[in-house]
């Protein structure tokens, strides 16, 4: 799990549909002070899934993080997809954990094939063997034989399958609430809590009441 302090996540966007939950994840691990550094490595298609969904195209995809929270920061670094080289493709490297979101049938089957052909998949696969957390926000439907061994095939590998599904419980106003609380839902399976986190009392939906995130939002 990621460390009280410190921690270094990295975060995948592949080109299935779901930008505003990558946004979304973004801006809390950038809010949150536990958090020192973000590695964002988005595939081509995940480029495009950008430019087409939040209508953000980065002519230099270095300056990308601060398009995607409206503002500038130096906690968020962008990695090309190419570098293969890249600190996180090794073993050695410093990153707590790892969340493709969204993660697309084909990064998926990527994946549990054991095909590290660039900086998102080799990053997945060094999680994988150093046994660091790994989600994989799926967003495919309907799903075929092939998607569901693979999922099964990542999750006995040790990876987190978390598909991209918004909940209702909580009474969402808005698809804000409905992409935030899936965010914080993803963080949380990385040891991340976060306040804004709904939790069900068995009374109806509570929010989460200790301020995992040292802020206080």
């Amino acid at each position: 799990m990621p460390k009280t302090h410190g921690s270094v996540i990295t975060v995948g966007v592949t080109g299935a549909s779901g930008a505003v939950y990558a946004r979304a994840v973004l801006r809390l691990l950038a809010a949150d002070r536990r958090i020192e550094r973000v590695f964002l490595v988005a595939s081509e298609a995940g480029l495009r899934l950008i430019a087409t969904e939040l209508g953000i195209v980065a002519t230099d995809a270095k300056k990308l993080p601060a398009a995607l929270l409206s503002a500038p920061t130096e906690k968020l670094e962008y990695l090309p997809n190419r570098d293969i080289g890249a600190s996180i493709a090794s073993g050695s490297a410093v990153p707590d954990a790892m969340a493709i979101v969204p993660c697309s049938a084909g990064a998926l089957g990527s994946i549990a094939s054991g095909i590290a052909d660039d900086l998102i998949t080799r990053a997945a696969d060094v999680c994988l063997k150093e046994r660091r957390p790994l989600v994989l926000c799926l967003r495919e439907t309907p799903l075929n034989r092939i998607h569901l061994e693979n999922m099964l095939r990542v999750h006995d590998a040790g990876a987190t399958v978390m598909p991209a599904m918004p909940a209702f419980y909580y009474a969402p106003k808005t698809i804000d609430d409905m992409v935030e609380q899936f965010a914080a839902r993803v963080l949380a399976q990385i040891g991340l809590e976060q306040e804004r986190q709904y939790r069900w009392t068995g009374r109806g939906p509570k929010k989460y009441s200790k301020s995992a995130t040292g802020d206080s939002r």
